[in-house]
């Protein structure tokens, strides 16, 4: 994706024009050619977990997932949940809001990447931003401090413009 074409998809989504529906095609198909390319197995039950974490950009929990795919009170377990999670973080579909256990489909994950997640207290959606200003500041600092990070995700809770100006 070129920083064009992002930021054109940024500027939709912060003004309340953001199709999801082609953003929830756009993952399934990203999906799909990252796991062939890799050589792992998107199974049947992977892509329904991912599906329906793509359902909207508010973070799901996996409980609320389990419960989506036993409406009938099917054979799913947690654990089944968990590890079809785990693969889809592993993979780098998804990523893991940590304030709220909770999770959401991520949107570059064609390309590697730092997550700034940005979650609103009033509609409870999670905008995730490359923030490369933020991110070059923050390993500045780290180096800085000689502190090798492991693994790292800002999350900001706030009002997002649509709650705030609508």
């Amino acid at each position: 994706m070129t920083s064009e074409t992002h930021n054109h998809e940024l500027n939709e989504h912060e003004q309340g024009n953001h199709d999801h529906k082609h953003c929830k095609q756009k993952a399934m198909q990203t999906a799909e050619q990252l796991c062939q390319q890799r050589g792992v197995k998107f199974t049947p039950l992977r892509r329904q977990v991912l599906t329906l974490v793509w359902e909207s950009h508010r973070a799901v929990k996996a409980y609320d997932l389990l419960q989506k795919l036993n409406p009938a009170g099917s054979a799913a377990k947690p654990t089944t949940v968990y590890r079809a999670l785990d693969f889809l973080l592993e993979q780098g579909l998804i990523h893991k809001v940590e304030s709220l256990n909770a999770f959401i489909g991520c949107s570059y994950s064609e390309r590697e990447h730092e997550q700034l997640l940005l979650t609103c207290v009033v509609c409870q959606e999670v905008e995730e931003r490359p923030g490369e200003a933020v991110m070059q500041a923050m390993h500045r600092e780290l180096e800085q401090a000689d502190f090798l990070m492991r693994r790292q995700a800002i999350e900001i809770h706030g009002i997002c413009r649509r709650c705030h100006t609508g």
